[in-house]
Parts: structure tokens; sequence; C-alpha cells
């Protein structure tokens, strides 16, 4: 993978990647002010979903294929740097057992780290790009995305979701589901229609009409239907019920998805056409949507305004860590010196250390004692789960995964950190906050010593200063009882 940059120069272009359950999508924007062109985009109908065997394994079939269209966006982003790209990775790669085996090469292949995101992440970067497709209104919106392997739901106003939700619906597993022997009877239509329905039941309530003015869909599948709709004469416009069930008739005579002649249906759209119909229209239904218009942006858009944002100091990560500071009722004044001097000691132990890892130690330091909230004896440990769980608006799965590693290690035995410390960064991040909780251990301001750290290997060469602390004795005794602790995993501690 190319090595990320520390640069904060204002980018000309972005790139974002989108591994999608049904097809993979490179697009590339052109930055002007705070807005982005589009491009170009290239897209591979890959239905990556449906490379998946019954252990819900990725199969060597789709591995090569998803490799194969990996290395040509990766030849087409050869000459971008590595902070303006962007790799999101949905549904599959959420649920697929051996994703961990599979990753490493697809990064490798594209060149770029690739994150995997929630559901939540993704319907909320769903919400962010469709917004800026559409005309500006102080209206509330439902915006609904019917993706290859799972369906978002999201009610928004203006550029601010309000309720997001992900189901383990989509075109492609729908269509693999009910309709794998490609026959389109009545049968495999109401078995379909009705676990659409019982999936999508529970949300019902809270996404109803009544919580919304207008209703909006943002995927392939959106755009077919409509499509499909309009040219054979059964809507003036968007998506109806009505038009649905002109569809799903005229589907159901046909016997197959071979014998479909419908204008506007593309090739490549007829395969998963059955499971996208049965989605929209099961949610048509339960929510009690009138009509739906389709909207451009999407995923993809709004990956590259978050990106965008990121080089304008706009990250909504940092929003999020903001918001954990209020809802855990954190010491902000505290965690503050504590991030300051975790920084401090990390650039010290790491001199070319990467800017966006100095940040994941901030955040990390900033959020340490969320779980402090649950017990106090052991907060690292009830931290290390709310990080790892928790929705967190702009953090992939990696990277809090990564804030829940160090609040784990933040403390206590080195014993549990010992699977980390391979990890060179992620070794000198973990020190680096563990001797600053060390010197703010009574959470108040303190006069600290000139520290100077320096690492090669496993031998820390360190100076406290000693008349500081002769005059700090338990701060002293701490610091001998972490360099046992590092000692114990065969790290050398010797003086400067």
């Amino acid at each position: 993978m190319r090595p990320s940059s520390a640069s904060s120069s204002a980018p000309a272009t972005l790139a974002v990647v989108d591994l999608g359950s049904n097809s993979f999508r490179l697009e590339i924007g052109e930055v002007r002010g705070q807005q982005i062109r589009v491009l170009e985009t290239l897209r591979e109908m890959l239905r990556f979903g449906g490379g998946l065997d019954k252990k819900n394994r990725i199969t060597a079939a789709a591995r090569r294929k998803a490799l194969m269209c990996l290395a040509r966006f990766g030849e087409r982003l050869s000459d971008f740097d590595s902070s303006h790209v962007r790799a999101v990775a949905t549904n599959t790669f959420r649920i697929a057992a051996n994703v961990d085996d599979f990753l490493p090469e697809a990064e490798m292949t594209l060149g770029f780290p690739i994150e995997i995101i929630s559901g939540h992440e993704e319907a909320r970067l769903i919400y962010l790009g469709t917004s800026y497709c559409l005309p500006r209104s102080s209206a509330t919106r439902l915006i609904i995305d019917i993706g290859g392997g799972s369906t978002e739901f999201i009610i928004g106003q203006e550029s601010q979701p309000q309720k997001l939700e992900s189901l383990k619906l989509g075109c492609v597993n729908m269509s693999q589901r009910f309709f794998a022997d490609n026959r389109l009877s009545v049968a495999n239509f109401k078995k379909a229609e009705t676990y659409a329905r019982a999936e999508i039941e529970p949300i019902a309530r809270s996404f109803d009409h009544k919580y919304w003015y207008e209703a909006f869909a943002s995927s392939g599948s959106a755009l077919a239907l409509s499509e499909i709709l309009e040219a054979n004469g059964w809507s003036s416009g968007g998506i109806t019920s009505d038009g649905l069930t002109a569809l799903r008739k005229t589907m159901i005579a046909g016997k197959t998805l071979f014998n479909l002649k419908l204008a506007a249906l593309k090739p490549e759209r007829v395969p998963v056409l059955a499971g996208g119909l049965i989605i929209m229209r099961a949610a048509m239904t339960e929510l009690r949507i009138p009509h739906i218009a389709p909207v451009g942006g999407a995923l993809r858009l709004g990956a590259l305004y978050e990106l965008l944002g990121r080089h304008h100091d706009h990250d909504s990560r940092d929003a999020t860590v903001e918001q954990l500071l209020d809802d855990y009722h954190l010491d902000r004044p505290h965690v503050r010196r504590v991030a300051t001097l975790a920084q401090d000691l990390f650039r010290q132990l790491c001199p070319k250390a990467d800017a966006a890892d100095a940040q994941m130690l901030q955040w990390a330091a900033l959020l340490h004692g969320v779980g402090a909230s649950i017990s106090h004896i052991v907060y690292h440990k009830h931290s290390a789960y709310i990080l790892q769980n928790r929705d967190m608006p702009g953090f992939s799965s990696a990277e809090q995964n990564r804030l829940a590693v160090l609040a784990l290690t933040c403390r206590g035995s080195l014993g549990k950190a010992a699977p980390y410390l391979q990890d060179a960064t992620l070794c000198r991040q973990i020190l680096a906050l563990r001797l600053a909780l060390l010197f703010y251990r009574a959470r108040r301001p303190v006069e600290l010593p000139v520290i100077k750290l320096r690492l090669q290997g496993k031998t820390l060469s360190c100076r406290f200063g000693a008349r500081w602390l002769a005059a700090h004795p338990l701060t002293e005794y701490l610091i001998d009882k972490e360099r046992r602790e590092w000692e114990a995993v065969g790290w050398l501690w010797k003086g400067m």
C-alpha cells in the first residue's frame, strides 16, 4: 500500500472506491472550493454479495474477480496521494467469515486502505451524499437506498440525519434467496414479500410517513425501477405502489427472468430486478409511502464530501468525539492534558509518525475514560467495549477497533497487550498513552519535568529529571512499576 501522507495541502481531485455487494465503483471528483464536480465513474457489476458460500465465506472465484477489479482501480489511482483516496466496503465485507484473510490482499492490490463501515455509517454517508443533490429545503425527508446486500433507511432535515437504520435486505441476496432458479411465480413473490415485510416491520413505526414530508430513493435499483415504470407507462414520474404492482404482474406473466421484455430494462439489472422490486414494494407498504422520487449522490458522493471535509478541518470524527465527551460527562481539561502529553511523547518515540496516527492517539486519549460511567475500577475494559461497539459517525470499523485497543491497554497489566505490541506504531501509541496517564494520575494540572524519550528496537532510553522525581515519590514509584511491566514483555528501559 502507498504510505499515508501527512500533507494537509488542498487536493485538486479526490477519489472514492465503493465496494458494494452488487457492484464495485470508483468515483473521481474535482474539488472547486467547497464543492465537488464528479469527473469520472468506473463501475464493475461483480455481484460480490453472491460470491459467498453457505458458510458466508468469500469463494475463490469471487476473490479472483474482486482482485482483478481492484487492480484496475489501483492502476487508475496510481498517481493519487493516499490522503486523497477513501475506499469503503459495505455489507458483504461486514458479514464475510473470512474477510480478515481477504482484506490485506485486497488492500495491497488496490494500493490503499479499505474501511469496512457499519450499516449506520453507510446510511449516514448516503444521506450526506443525497443532501448535496436535492434542492435546499427545510422539509423532513426520507431516503431509502437498496444495495446489493443491505437497505438503508434515513430520515433527516437539510444536511443532518435524524434517524438511521440498516437492514440486511439487498437486491442480490433477496434475488438469490427467492429467485435463484430464475422462475417468477406468484408463490415465489409471496414468500419474498412476506420475508421483506417482516424484516421492515420492526422499524416501520419509526419511519412511518407521519415523520417525513417527502421520500426519495438513491440506489441503482431505485433508478432502474423508476425508469422501467415510466418507460412502460406505469408511472408518470418516480415510483408508485400501483406502478410496482403492474411491474410485478408483468414479471409473473413472463414466468422466468429470461422472458422479460421491458422497456428501459438493462441486461445487467435483470438478475437482481426481482429482489429490488420486492424490497421497494415492501418498504412502500410498511412505511405507507405514496410516491418515491429517485435521487443521485448516495454513498460515493457522501464519502467524497466527507473526505473533502477532512482536508478543510471539518472532520465529522471530531464532532463524534465531542459528542461522546458530552454523553459520558468526561472531564475535558483532564483528557485534553492527557492527549497533549501523549502526542508529545508519541512524537519523541516515533519522529516520522504519520499525522493520522497522531490524530488517532489524540482521540483515544480524549475518550479513554468513557467506560468510567459504568465502573471506575475496570473502566478501561468498559471503554474498549463502548468504543468498539457504539455507533461513531465518521469512524470505520478498523478505526474504532484501534481506539478500543488503546483504551483497553492504557492501564493495568501489559499481558493483555501482547498481541498488539508487534505493531510498531500501535506499540508506541500504547506506551505514550500509558505514560501520559501516569503523569496525570491525580487528574489535575501538574508542572511536568522535561521528559526525554528515545526508542531503538525494544530499548527505551528515557530521562524524567531526578530532582523532579525525588519531589514526586508516587510518580517515581509508578514509573518504576511501568518499567517492570515493559521488561516483563521483553523490553529494556535505561537512563539517558
